[in-house]
């Protein structure tokens, strides 16, 4: 049976965003730029409080390496995110960011950043932008649903009710909460039929059980040109130990394969290659030069070069047996076994993973049993690596929810002049 539609078009309201994120601003820049009067509505007393925070560091806007290796980066998601890319890719962004004043840049990695690498003056320029093509921007005004066919917002402590042409819900996953997105857009959702799985960590840290003296004197320090492995998938890259754990672009990027393991075994197996461009025999070949009347933590160092956050991790794997031979050292140094006893929680997250079933969206992010409600972001259920992609894919489904209002209003009628 099909749901009763939650929204009524009025066709003298503006289009309604829901969130003042990256997908709800980028919205809302494409729908007034055609002529649409638009107005955005944000929960938090200023917009895009996420976007400033990840630019702390150094805003990645994208990445530069080929089209052909970017579905790698969506996993299961990737069919329907390369959709977007298709509409809206790397190279459309850094034009949009460069005329917006960011004149973008390759890093040594190939991530893509704005000159000034901070988010601030690109998301001034913006919003500049949108207020110069008519959009209202409302802060302080929490969605909580529909009423009598329109969207309700919570506002000045009253509860209104306001006309909208159409809807994009754009209010992002549920990672650090403290900054707006809090999942309350899905569960809003939720309540009206839109099926979706319930927001889960990515791109966060994972929990190890440390020995207090290797906590208390490495916490905080790097571990440089490692690879990771979880059953058959394997990273290159770097981690930081921290007191609980491990985290780091290394970890992120195994994310889905260690919340598979953990999710079906309640642990997950995490191997840590300490010499990931040397072979097992060539570091046994310099093993064996060690004298053996040495102990075994100091042939291990000399022959690998270990710092002393790499031998102290040797030694939190299962002991070697006492008469391991050269092979086995060597092997152990390619592959320290470490027991992922869970994933860091939400409010530590970069992003999450779960959200709105694709399934129950058109190929213009409409959801289908609700005419003119559409969604965008990571309120949607895909998730990516750090090193670009989440921003660009957040961007791009932003773009393809804008033309699919469009492309819904023309079939209606006349698309009404922004006043």
């Amino acid at each position: 049976m099909t749901p009763t539609p939650a929204f009524q078009p009025d066709p003298a309201g503006p289009v309604v965003i829901v969130g003042a994120g990256p997908a709800g601003l980028m919205a809302a820049e494409r729908l007034s730029a055609a002529g649409l009067a638009v107005a955005v509505h944000e929960r938090m007393p200023s917009p895009a409080r996420k976007f400033l925070m990840a630019g702390r560091g150094g805003l990645n806007l994208t990445h530069s390496e080929p089209p052909d290796r970017f579905p790698d980066r969506y996993g299961e998601a990737a069919p329907g995110v390369m959709a977007w890319l298709s509409r809206f890719g790397p190279q459309d962004l850094r034009d949009w960011a460069d005329g917006l004043g960011a004149d973008t840049f390759f890093g040594s990695s190939g991530r893509v950043f704005p000159r000034a690498m901070k988010a601030s003056p690109l998301l001034r320029a913006w919003l500049e932008r949108l207020r110069g093509q008519g959009v209202r921007l409302h802060t302080g005004s929490r969605w909580v649903g529909f009423e009598a066919g329109a969207p309700v917002f919570d506002q000045d402590r009253e509860r209104r009710r306001i006309a909208a042409r159409a809807v994009v819900v754009a209010t992002g996953g549920a990672s650090w909460p403290r900054l707006g997105s809090d999942g309350q857009g899905r569960d809003v959702l939720a309540d009206l039929g839109v099926p979706g799985p319930a927001f889960r960590p990515a791109n966060v840290g994972v929990d190890l059980v440390w020995s207090p003296d290797f906590a208390a004197a490495h916490a905080g320090q790097p571990l440089k040109a490692v690879a990771l492995t979880v059953g058959r998938h394997r990273v290159r890259g770097e981690a930081m130990v921290t007191r609980r754990g491990l985290e780091g672009g290394a970890v992120y990027a195994l994310g889905p394969a260690l919340r598979r393991a953990l999710e079906r075994d309640g642990v997950a197996r995490l191997y840590v290659d300490l010499r990931p461009s040397e072979t097992a025999e060539a570091l046994a070949g310099r093993l064996a030069r060690v004298p053996s009347s040495q102990s075994r933590a100091n042939r291990l160092r000399r022959a690998a070069r270990l710092r002393p956050v790499e031998a102290a991790l040797l030694r939190q794997g299962p002991p070697l047996p006492a008469g391991a031979d050269d092979r086995a050292l060597a092997e152990r140094l390619k592959g320290v076994p470490l027991a992922v006893t869970g994933l860091q929680g939400l409010e530590r997250a970069i992003s999450s993973a779960g959200g709105i079933d694709r399934a129950a969206l058109t190929p213009g992010l409409m959801v289908a049993d609700h005419p003119g409600l559409f969604l965008a972001g990571e309120l949607l259920d895909w998730e990516a690596p750090t090193g670009g992609y989440l921003l660009q894919a957040v961007m791009a489904s932003a773009v393809v929810a804008a033309e699919g209002v469009l492309d819904w209003i023309a079939a209606a009628g006349p698309v009404r002049e922004a006043e």
